[in-house]
């Protein structure tokens, strides 16, 4: 029986290895792609993360509202950002321009919150998605004032307003000094870029919404329209900074009104002499020539000699019923004034105030 042996053929073996080579070399490549495609993977991951850290980083900070005019540059948004926000309006601002910003886009007034990403503050520009902005108004006295205070606030100027007011009101049947009866302090949100016209509007539905069925009624029961009020309510405001006492002015000159006596308010006469600083008025002041002078005219005023507050007008409305028909400041310069039903005892309460006066060397 023949011996059995192993295979001595060497082309046997060479291909044993030849194959075994291939087959290495097939998974030693796809272990390099798989490297290769891990580690792209890996960074652009790492990118992803880096580009949404960078987008999305938030805002920390007081809460603050930024502009851009009509006008505004590609560098004014630039330099207006990093201004007003540093670092993070940097971020807001290149996002801005790789979002395809345009600077006439822009115009508006955004809100920037804390928490809020440079992301969402960039695309809020890129689309003018604005925030209202709060517009407030008091202690006014003439138009011409509330526009230069309107100005400061918005971004139409005070020529566009004046003009707007005029084109509005007068097509409504206003007279030029009735004007500022339509336009009631308060606060209200607007958006930064209305129109000068549209503002006026608003204010004019504003000022029909406050007239409402009950007060326009009780206007009438006094004998006044709408105007008329806020003309009386312009000098009782002026007459008084004591909010407690100026339901009782307003009655007081009511009952003049009432009975056909001039009101002899000295606020009118100031308003007449254009000079509000005055503190004593003299003969000669209450002589000048004026539609506003209610010691020579009898009467409410053409128009309120100030913009008068919602809460004096609803004082007139509902002033309480008394018979004083004087008044005078007091002595003790309170801010409050001596009431008189006659005019013997106005004269002497009149009296004691001048002597004061006269003490304390006040002489206008």
């Amino acid at each position: 029986m023949p011996k059995s042996r192993k295979s001595n053929n060497p082309r046997r073996k060479r291909g044993s290895r030849k194959k075994m080579s291939f087959r290495a070399l097939f998974e030693k490549r796809n272990r390099k792609k798989l490297i290769v495609l891990a580690s792209a993977a890996l960074v652009t991951i790492v990118i992803a993360v880096i580009i949404l850290a960078y987008a999305f980083k938030s805002y920390h900070g007081e809460g603050t509202v930024i502009y851009f005019p009509a006008d505004a540059t590609k560098e004014a948004v630039g330099d207006t950002l990093h201004n007003r926000l540093g670092e993070f309006g940097d971020r807001t601002f290149s996002l801005w321009k790789k979002l395809g910003g345009k600077p006439d886009r822009a115009f508006g007034a955004y809100r920037v919150s804390d928490g809020q990403s440079a992301a969402k503050l960039a695309r809020r520009i890129c689309t003018a998605t604005q925030s209202p902005v709060k517009v407030t108004f008091n202690n006014v006295r003439t138009l011409d004032n509330l526009a230069d205070r309107l100005a400061r606030q918005m971004a139409f100027s005070r020529e566009d307003f004046l003009a707007a007011a005029d084109s509005v009101l007068s097509a409504e049947g206003y007279k030029p000094e009735e004007y500022p009866a339509i336009f009631l302090p308060d606060t209200y949100e607007f958006y930064w870029t209305i129109s000068a016209t549209t503002f006026v509007n608003k204010m004019l539905d504003q000022f029909h919404s406050f007239w409402n069925d009950e007060r326009t009624a009780k206007a009438k029961v006094l004998g006044l329209t709408p105007v008329e009020v806020s003309s009386l309510a312009a000098i009782v405001e002026s007459e008084s900074a004591k909010l407690d006492e100026r339901p009782k002015i307003a009655r007081l000159y009511l009952n003049r009104l009432k009975i056909g006596m001039r009101l002899q308010a000295d606020p009118t006469v100031k308003f007449a002499l254009g000079d509000f600083g005055l503190r004593r008025l003299m003969g000669r002041h209450l002589q000048v020539e004026s539609p506003y002078n209610t010691y020579r005219h009898a009467g409410l005023t053409p128009g309120p000699i100030r913009i008068p507050s919602k809460r004096t007008l609803d004082d007139v409305l509902n002033a309480p019923q008394h018979d004083y028909l004087y008044m005078c400041a007091k002595e003790d310069f309170s801010g409050y004034h001596n009431f008189a039903v006659d005019y013997p005892t106005h004269m002497a309460n009149a009296r004691r105030y001048q002597a004061e006066l006269n003490r304390r060397g006040i002489f206008k």
